[in-house]
């Protein structure tokens, strides 16, 4: 069979053998695919750099139609983010961002621009000072691109709470006057207008979303966004406390 050849990001991997692994990669033409990597732990095999979690490479693979198991034939390994080593805040990060692929996106549906914001959050958490807008870009760029992204508007017939805060609803993903919710026993998180803001004026690069906010309200959106991705998806990512820690907005 044909072998295709594409950009990949290797978001986990599995023990297959004493000489071959089994790995997921998301890549940027073909989506999330697991393969099997033939031969991948012998010393000449046809793996340059090895193949390691959070990797960037290009992948030639064998697809085959009839089972989810593609063949991993090649990896030409083309960067390794060092900064994701750096820190455990920066590598929990990455596996955190790589988990969420997982968990948003099934088995080879193509979703280019999310590669693409993967791939620039990886680089970009290398940089400590980056780490939580990275998270709060890619964790918008993973709900826009699974049109789960909530409408962060505020109509003008709604007015925050004396302290400033108004509600959000996962359920609808918008936002509702706290009291009128609670009456209408309606479930909602509340949430500060200054965070509905920030969310609110995402729609650029990730270098612009530093200086959109104060660190404290950067913070704030990502962990109201992954509470809400938590909430989209049904379960808690295994990385997302090492991320967060126990205390996010719900």
């Amino acid at each position: 069979m044909p072998r295709a050849h594409d950009d990949a990001i290797c978001i986990r991997q599995w023990e297959w053998s004493e000489t071959s692994q089994t790995v997921s990669l998301f890549t940027r033409e073909h989506g999330l695919v697991r393969a099997l990597a033939k031969g991948s732990r012998r010393p000449k095999a046809p793996f340059s750099g090895g193949l390691e979690v959070l990797t960037f490479g290009q992948a030639g693979l064998v697809i085959r139609p009839n089972t989810e198991l593609a063949i991993l034939g090649e990896w030409d390994l083309r960067e390794t983010f060092p900064g994701l080593r750096a820190s455990l805040e920066q590598h929990y990060a990455g596996l955190y961002m790589a988990e969420l692929v997982q968990h948003v996106l099934t088995h080879h549906d193509p979703h280019p621009a999310l590669f693409s914001a993967l791939l620039e959050s990886l680089r970009s958490v290398g940089e400590p000072s980056s780490v939580r807008a990275s998270l709060l870009w890619f964790q918008w760029a993973a709900l826009s691109e699974t049109g789960y992204r909530p409408d962060v508007s505020v109509p003008g017939d709604q007015a925050a709470s004396p302290d400033g805060t108004l509600g959000f609803c996962p359920a609808l993903g918008v936002v509702q006057p706290v009291e009128q919710a609670r009456r209408a026993g309606v479930h909602v998180w509340p949430v500060r207008s200054e965070t509905l803001g920030l969310l609110s004026r995402l729609n650029g690069e990730l270098a612009e979303v530093g200086g959109l906010a104060a660190p404290t309200i950067i913070d704030r959106a990502a962990r109201l966004l992954a509470a809400y991705l938590r909430w989209v998806i049904g379960r808690e990512p295994r990385t997302l406390q090492l991320v967060f820690g126990p205390d996010l907005p719900v």
